[in-house]
């Protein structure tokens, strides 16, 4: 069995270190600063409308390093296989994270599978590695450099990964198709800290989505945020599922979308950068950063009141990514 998983993996990924059956690789690495994150994958289902888990590991862990500014260089991949995994279905996962990892332009350099016995793990788990290098000594970001004044900026519509796994997994059928956004996102960063570096915080805003984030990064920039929800792009299929289930977009999982702040002034020339790129076309600048000791978030409702974006309570979308 052990052999006939590396024997998928290695057809999947043309990494010297699995041909050559070493558990290491011996990698390059440009001067500069190192960036490394780690993440898990246990979503379900493991396919969904727009991707899988295999292609969600990828686009998730160099989208973790990516919010640095740094380039992503490699990814390792760790499989927790539960026993009776058909081999075809291991094999397809592995094929669309090859697949993925090439489009991002990353290498997947090493790995490690482990089997467990039935009712061990939901048929498969990944966990990842991924390791960039920060080469621009004039980028500064970070989740607490958020100052008042700042513009908040995002890269296009929310919502849609959380609603397409979610009809996926509960059977529900929309009469717009709706698919999910995931995407590796460090070639449109890489265009945006290259035009505009003086980029203070990017953020992708996964579990919990855009008011989570948002949250946060109040949280530890010290300041209050301000949505203005009229700018806020939403798709209307997304918005009338989630109006249907009882949901709110700002609320529901991403897996393509990043949140930038910057000085107001450099808002203008980061929304071209962003908008001029494939996936930036609908980006949008979505708020601002208040000067606030409370650490607020506050929603601009489309009537002119305002209410405010808490941090989601609860697990409202469990295995989601």
């Amino acid at each position: 069995m052990a052999q006939l998983i590396r024997e998928v993996f290695v057809a999947a990924f043309d990494t010297e270190s699995l041909r050559a059956g070493d558990d290491f690789a011996r990698l390059s690495v440009p001067p500069g600063r190192l960036v490394m994150t780690t993440d898990g994958y246990v979503i379900t289902p493991r396919v969904f409308p727009g991707g899988d888990i295999g292609s969600m590991a990828v686009h998730g862990t160099v989208n973790d390093v990516a919010m640095s500014g740094a380039r992503v260089l490699y990814l390792t991949a760790g499989f927790i296989i539960e026993e009776g995994l058909p081999l075809a279905d291991l094999a397809a996962v592995a094929d669309s994270m090859a697949r993925a990892a090439r489009e991002a332009g990353v290498a997947i350099v090493t790995g490690d599978t482990k089997v467990v016995e039935r009712g061990g793990c939901d048929g498969l788990f990944i966990t990842t590695a991924g390791v960039g290098v920060l080469t621009d000594d004039r980028l500064d970001i970070a989740g607490n450099r958020a100052r008042p004044g700042d513009a908040v900026l995002l890269n296009g519509t929310i919502g849609d990964h959380g609603v397409a796994v979610m009809s996926r997994r509960e059977g529900l059928s929309f009469e717009t198709p709706i698919l999910s956004d995931s995407a590796a996102l460090n070639g449109l960063v890489a265009d945006m800290v290259a035009a505009v570096p003086e980029i203070r915080v990017l953020r992708d805003p996964t579990r919990g989505g855009v008011a989570a984030t948002l949250n946060e990064i109040a949280d530890r920039s010290g300041v209050g945020v301000l949505v203005r929800e009229a700018a806020v792009p939403v798709r209307p299929a997304v918005r009338g599922a989630c109006e249907l289930l009882g949901l709110d977009p700002l609320t529901v999982a991403n897996e393509g979308k990043l949140i930038a702040i910057c000085p107001a002034d450099r808002a203008e020339p980061l929304l071209a950068v962003m908008r001029a790129h494939p996936l930036g076309r609908d980006a949008a600048v979505i708020g601002e950063v208040l000067d606030d000791p409370d650490h607020v978030v506050q929603l601009e409702t489309a009537l002119g009141g305002r209410r405010v974006i808490d941090w989601l309570a609860g697990e409202q979308l469990p295995r989601i990514c």
